[in-house]
């Protein structure tokens, strides 16, 4: 069962702004990751589901969060089928992250008023997705749309809540353009948790590094009418 509800998982997206996403098979490795995250300040983690037994993985991930992580809000990406969309949120998802849009997906997450974001790249999809109960439409790949498609979407729907996930970096650049185009929120995956920090195990920069682009962030925000 979910320990959040989609208003409030929702309404964290906003407030955070950034929702580090990984994978990994080694439990005690995701374990220092998500904690290190959280000690960043984040508080979303999206475990992106493309690994062997990633189920098994997740489900005692979502354990310790509960256990250790108070007001963590644990999520899968990388879902694709509504198969797999249920068996998450039997273990624990509090939102579902797809690469593309699928209503059966929609109607699984919304039959247990579970957030679920699909990713969408044409107007037509994200409308689609809002007609299906979707609060907050993932952009995906966002370095193939960028800045300009956001701010393109949101001229005739100011409504819109758009995540870009893929190629978003940690730099006050590349945050600064997409908060100005309006977007809700960002998803950053190896542009933050790196292939060196998990190699090296370096959970201290990990957190720092968090911790700083959530203060980018919050910076950009105060400058976006």
């Amino acid at each position: 069962m979910t320990q959040f509800t989609r208003i409030e998982v929702a309404n964290a997206m906003k407030e955070t702004g950034m929702i580090p996403l990984f994978f990994n098979n080694d439990l005690e490795l995701s374990k220092k990751i998500l904690k290190a995250c959280y000690n960043g300040g984040a508080r979303l983690m999206e475990f992106t589901a493309r690994g062997d037994f990633a189920h098994e993985v997740f489900g005692e991930l979502t354990k310790y969060a509960i256990a250790e992580l108070p007001g963590m809000i644990m999520g899968v990406g990388s879902v694709t089928d509504a198969a797999a969309a249920s068996l998450y949120m039997a273990l624990g998802a509090n939102f579902i992250v797809t690469p593309v849009l699928r209503e059966d997906i929609a109607i699984v997450c919304n039959r247990r008023k579970v957030l679920w974001s699909p990713g969408c790249g044409t107007l037509t999809e994200i409308a689609k997705a809002e007609e299906l109960g979707c609060e907050i439409v993932k952009l995906f790949p966002g370095d193939i749309y960028g800045p300009k498609f956001v701010k393109g979407v949101r001229g005739p729907q100011p409504w819109t809540s758009i995540m870009p996930t893929g190629g978003v970096s940690p730099t006050q650049e590349n945050l600064k353009a997409w908060f100005d185009a309006g977007v809700t929120c960002v998803g950053m995956g190896s542009k933050l948790i790196s292939k060196d920090i998990i190699a090296n195990k370096d959970y201290n920069k990990l957190e720092q590094d968090v911790k700083e682009a959530l203060n980018i962030i919050k910076e950009v925000r105060k400058t976006v009418c």
